[in-house]
């Protein structure tokens, strides 16, 4: 299976986040985008684009508005992007992107997660690629590059596994793609429509301590309200 496919898994483990953890998340990456910008999602692109993917995991639309009717009465809470490098159980790699209010309280949360479990800091981005993802079913491969093409859309690569498409683009050409996509078939529904740290290659985990080691890390990284995605190179079961 191909890269496309690991990421697809952990998209879909993610449905299995806990609400109320679901719901801050896409209530502070609203807000900040609100703040940040216009507070008028069809004047605001990146502010569209948070609450499209809110909407798509089911959060509420009281949580929407409050976030943004916050952004709007000038509050003075800030939350800045923070990301993080570790080694993992069994030498695997991990890039940990976090939205917070306290660098200081942050750092030391993901970091007691990695030294309980066997990790510790390192540099590890240079094995992977920063990369707009799109990922979904109902198109042939030629619709797609017709459609990329027509609108001068740049894409770093084209996968087709599992009767799924999967585009990649640089990070910069993010809202071209998307938009070139979506213009043309309004009624695609793209699984995966993300910006993520993609691994160059992926590790299998053998050993059953580092397994259980995994479980635990992902478990503690997941109660941290904090920390808003996890990427790491270990292929999953």
């Amino acid at each position: 299976m191909g890269r496309a496919h690991e990421v697809r898994k952990v998209a879909m483990a993610k449905t299995a986040a806990k609400k109320s953890k679901l719901y801050a998340k896409y209530g502070k990456e609203i807000y900040m985008q609100a703040k940040n910008g216009l507070p008028d999602p069809e004047l605001n692109l990146n502010l569209k684009r948070v609450i499209e993917r809110a909407r798509k995991e089911q959060v509420p639309n009281d949580i929407i508005d409050r976030a943004i009717e916050k952004a709007k009465g000038g509050s003075d809470e800030n939350y800045i992007q923070t990301r993080y490098e570790f080694f993992g159980p069994g030498g695997s790699q991990f890039v940990v992107e976090c939205l917070t209010d306290n660098p200081t309280r942050t750092v030391a949360d993901v970091r007691n997660c990695f030294n309980k479990t066997g990790g510790k800091p390192g540099s590890v981005l240079h094995s992977f690629e920063h990369r707009a993802m799109f990922s979904f079913k109902g198109l042939t491969e030629d619709e797609v590059l017709e459609a990329l093409i027509s609108n001068d859309a740049d894409i770093v690569d084209l996968e087709v596994e599992d009767d799924y498409i999967t585009v990649y683009a640089e990070v910069s050409e993010y809202n071209h793609v998307r938009t070139s996509l979506l213009d043309a078939y309004p009624e695609l529904d793209l699984e995966i429509d993300e910006i993520i740290w993609l691994p160059l290659s992926y590790i299998e985990l053998t050993d059953k301590k580092d397994k259980e080691a995994l479980e635990k890390l992902q478990s503690m990284l997941d109660d941290i309200d904090d920390v808003e995605n996890v990427f790491h190179n270990i292929e999953t079961a």
